[in-house]
């Protein structure tokens, strides 16, 4: 089993998203704490440029720490902008992501699938905070129309994925609750458009959970497509991402069907900030590796 150390563990301790400085400590810390995988992170315009700035010191700290990247997140909102303007110079600064990604040796490029452009009244974006456990309230805007916004957002990701492509990396997008594709259904639609085995999916079983979603169906919906696993858990009722086995999800089954279809992907250890954050991601580890043992993983 490949277990990873999500960059939620960075975003926890040193805030979202991390300085560059708090970068090289995270990694370090992520090392100390027994993980060989790590995932990097870019948000905003702003970020992607920074990390993109020190993307040698980052390869360097990644290699003298003997960590690979397993997943490399670029996050750009402004990519499914309505405003072709907006939309071109995201999708520059996302090539300049993916550039960084591959110097540092990622074996993967993410993205989320983004808030629809509604008005929010309640609730934050999880690209502005991450703020788990909130309710959503948004007004539709008079001049909305879904499926022509759909039409853009498949573009979109078809664009990312030939981006990604041309640097031989595959891309992964996570659904989220609250974004345009929040459920495995919609993770299947997007594809049928799209039809590219370079794309494929990140399976949030913490957010999937909330979506109430059965999770063992879920992979077996997404057979092939499911490339990586974020691992966290919750009650079902609200999207925390607490440790494994603090919550309601089935993990024997999830693992055993998980088996059943040959998953050979990544189990990235996702946990919201919490009290204890560094022990919480030891002690999911070593629950990841009790069942590895156990399904041979």
């Amino acid at each position: 089993m490949k277990i990873v150390c999500a960059w939620m563990y960075a975003i926890g301790k040193y805030g979202f998203p991390p300085e560059v400085e708090d970068i090289f400590r995270a990694l370090s810390e992520m090392r100390g704490m027994g993980f060989e995988y790590v995932e990097l992170e870019a948000v905003g315009h702003e970020n992607v440029a920074q990390i993109a700035k020190h993307r040698s010191e980052i390869r360097g700290a990644c290699r003298d720490q003997g960590l690979t990247v397993s997943n490399f997140a670029v996050i750009l909102p402004d990519i499914i902008s309505m405003d072709a303007g907006i939309r071109a110079k995201a999708l520059e600064q996302f090539r300049v992501g993916v550039e960084t990604a591959n110097y540092c040796e990622s074996l993967h490029v993410w993205i989320d699938s983004y808030f629809p452009p509604l008005q929010l009244v309640k609730g934050v974006r999880a690209t502005d905070a991450l703020v788990y456990g909130q309710e959503y309230r948004v007004l539709i805007p008079d001049d909305f129309q879904w499926d022509r916004f759909w039409g853009n957002f498949v573009e979109t990701v078809s664009r990312c994925n030939a981006i990604a492509k041309e640097f031989g990396i595959p891309l992964l997008l996570e659904p989220r609750v609250g974004e345009v594709i929040s459920n495995t259904d919609g993770m299947l639609r997007l594809y049928e458009h799209i039809n590219d085995a370079n794309l494929g999916f990140i399976l949030d079983i913490a957010h999937q959970h909330a979506q109430k979603e059965i999770i063992p169906l879920c992979i077996k919906k997404m057979g092939s497509l499911l490339k990586y696993v974020h691992v966290a858990d919750n009650d079902s009722r609200e999207n925390r991402h607490f440790e494994p086995g603090r919550g309601t999800v089935d993990w024997e089954e999830v693992f055993r069907v998980l088996k059943k279809t040959n998953f050979k992907g990544f189990f990235a250890i996702d946990l919201e900030k919490l009290p204890d954050l560094g022990e919480l991601f030891v002690k999911s580890r070593q629950f990841l590796e009790k069942y590895a043992r156990e399904y041979d993983l």
